[in-house]
């Protein structure tokens, strides 16, 4: 069953410092994800695969084409959806976990991954205990829990912001190089949740650099432009 649907999507970027250039970046991209598959977008630098991705988050309003995306029983085109409609599928049917974590300052690890939780109205205590469940099996110490990441290291930064973009159980995820500064056993506590997360059902869209965990996650590639 189709969870994502994109059709002909183009986006050209216009560098207005560069006198007005036009930077074409995707022209008539189109993609179906199922649900409980993982497909990886794959192609050369400057291929259009970040672009692809946060287009399916709506950071990016194409200039032309559809990005239907399946919010319970309803398909909600991104494209033209009002900012209400964005927000609310961005609450409940769309998890992002992208390659930096973007945070409030002063507020603490486990607050900040509760927080989307606590945003669709389930329990503090549950809430909490789901944090420390995640924050546990990314091998976050507990005694940083109530520090604040911005002076975490690069990979604790990453491991935190995966746990916040897991602790909703999305039916999409949006996942933009999660390992990217990890190494191998916190890579693999990242295999083991997506792997989890397509066996309840979830459709995933994600862009992996590192070779050995894209072969274990993809159920296929999605070529982007032109191939290196």
């Amino acid at each position: 069953m189709n969870a994502i649907r994109v059709e002909n999507v183009s986006k050209t970027f216009v560098l207005h410092q560069q006198n007005g250039v036009q930077l074409p970046v995707l022209r008539d991209a189109s993609l179906t994800v199922n649900a409980g598959e993982c497909v990886v977008l794959h192609g050369h630098s400057g291929s259009g695969k970040s672009t692809l991705l946060r287009s399916l988050y709506a950071n990016y309003l194409p200039d032309e084409g559809h990005i239907h995306i399946k919010h319970g029983g309803e398909w909600v085109d991104l494209v033209s959806a009002p900012a209400r409609k964005v927000v609310e599928v961005r609450k409940t049917t769309v998890g992002w976990v992208s390659q930096f974590l973007r945070v409030i300052p002063r507020i603490s690890t486990l607050e900040v991954v509760m927080q989307p939780l606590l945003n669709i109205g389930v329990p503090r205590e549950v809430c909490a205990a789901k944090a420390a469940q995640l924050l546990t099996r990314l091998n976050v110490p507990e005694r940083l829990w109530h520090l604040a990441p911005s002076t975490f290291s690069g990979g604790e930064q990453q491991r935190v912001n995966i746990a916040r973009g897991f602790i909703v159980d999305y039916p999409i995820l949006l996942l933009d190089e999660p390992t990217a500064s990890l190494d191998a056993k916190n890579s693999a506590a990242v295999v083991s949740l997506i792997t989890e997360a397509k066996a309840r059902g979830a459709a995933i869209v994600g862009i992996f650099h590192d070779e050995a965990v894209r072969n274990q996650v993809a159920d296929r590639l999605h070529p982007m432009g032109t191939p290196a």
